[in-house]
């Protein structure tokens, strides 16, 4: 067996590899023998006919049908041969063979890039500062009260607290119907902060049956279109609001509260939790993006086909029985994705080699602290998860990751910013 190596790029090779048939002999011995099991000739009861038999047979089939099997296990032997260090999973790429005679084949492989650490502490970056308001926490209240409200079919809108339910209907630059641009059963609450204005100044006044018409132009980032719409109400409902008292603060959270004032106290703590979490997350994109930014080299193409099918895996849990639609385009979803997933291909590698700048490791004791916190949160008791917590890799990953941003977001250099609005 003759193996070749050529470099592609500074993280990809591919490996050339010729065999005579003395090399390919004891390969295809195995798989006339695999083969021979399932085999029926006449004459001769399954799996029991005479291998020179089966040769001249099905030889020819056998062979071609074994020859990927044949290019891994020597793909294999070239790797622990020749102290190749590939990562990812390898790509056939070429195969040729002449029964008799030789056999040839490529396969590409990925290599670990050469990283050289450069600044990753003393990151400079800002923090969006949030501060709270009363508005924020009456906006909640009221969201906990729409969620409780009542409703009852009316015959016309006469304030904001109404859901309008409707027949839209697009319409060309004449104002005729465009074919196949009809929605049913379309609902607009017109008190949302999200909806429209000139879907609600359109509706303020709707009544039951009404025909109504809204034309404007449509802005969503940096793409715009025209809205022409025929509306046509089949419903109205009024929404009667829960009253704001104690009684209806202790049903609502199963008596966590039992006043207005307590409700309100703990909404304004749930939404300081809320922006302190998002503010520290994004200071640890601030800072990951940084040293991504500080550090150039190329990503391997199975790491970035990784993150890729990983995307690709959530995707299909937001389908029924996790089975992705037969229009759905994957080529394009790769395509639409593939900057993100160099991103985090990118950061996985640089953060291992982060760690072992850092010498980061898990101890005993951080697997104890770990276990003594998560125990009362999800009542299992602290052996058990110590236990747990020793034999799982991932546990022991997710702490050294921890341990590696609290150094990063520790030494940054952080300053403070108002919220923009």
């Amino acid at each position: 067996m003759e193996v070749t190596i050529q470099s592609l790029s500074d993280v990809s090779r591919e490996v050339e590899i010729t065999a005579t048939t003395e090399d390919l002999a004891p390969h295809f011995d195995k798989a006339y023998l695999e083969y021979r099991k399932k085999i029926e000739i006449r004459g001769f009861r399954k799996g029991k006919a005479p291998l020179d038999i089966v040769k001249k047979l099905y030889g020819d089939l056998i062979e071609n049908d074994s020859l990927n099997e044949v290019a891994t296990e020597m793909y294999r032997k070239a790797v622990k041969e020749k102290e190749l260090k590939p990562i990812g999973e390898p790509v056939l790429v070429d195969m040729d063979y002449k029964r008799g005679e030789s056999f040839r084949c490529k396969i590409q492989y990925d290599i670990r890039p050469t990283i050289e650490v450069k600044q990753y502490k003393g990151i400079a970056i800002e923090k969006s500062v949030h501060t709270i308001t009363d508005d924020e926490v009456e906006k909640e209240i009221i969201r906990l009260q729409r969620i409780n409200a009542t409703m009852e079919e009316v015959e016309a809108v006469t304030d904001p607290e109404h859901i309008v339910t409707a027949i839209l209907q697009d319409l060309d630059d004449s104002g005729t119907p465009v074919i196949g641009k009809k929605s049913d059963d379309v609902r607009f609450y017109l008190a949302d902060d999200q909806l429209e204005q000139p879907f609600k100044d359109a509706l303020r006044e709707a009544r039951k049956g009404g025909n109504y018409r809204v034309q404007f132009e449509h802005t969503h980032g940096e793409h715009a279109h025209t809205v022409n719409t025929q509306i046509i109400i089949t419903k109205i409902q009024k929404v009667t609001l829960s009253p704001l008292d104690d009684a209806f603060v202790a049903k609502v959270t199963k008596d966590k509260f039992i006043t207005v004032d307590s409700l309100r106290a703990g909404i304004q703590e749930d939404i300081i939790a809320y922006w302190k979490e998002k503010t520290e997350r994004q200071v640890i994109n601030s800072i990951t993006s940084e040293i991504i930014r500080l550090h150039e080299f190329q990503v391997p193409e199975s790491f970035i086909r990784s993150v890729l099918e990983g995307l690709l895996e959530e995707m299909k849990n937001e389908y029924p029985n996790k089975r992705l639609p037969d229009e759905f385009n994957i080529e394009k979803f790769n395509e639409e994705n593939r900057a993100y997933a160099i991103y985090q291909a990118k950061w996985a590698l640089l953060r291992e080699e982060l760690i072992k700048a850092e010498n980061i490791t898990v101890s005993d004791g951080d697997l104890e602290k770990l276990a003594e916190t998560e125990s009362a949160k999800i009542k299992i008791p602290k052996d058990r998860l110590i236990s747990y917590y020793k034999s799982s890799e991932q546990i022991k990953d997710r702490l050294i990751g921890d341990k590696l941003l609290k150094i990063l977001v520790d030494s940054a250099k952080v300053k403070e910013v108002s919220e923009k609005v």
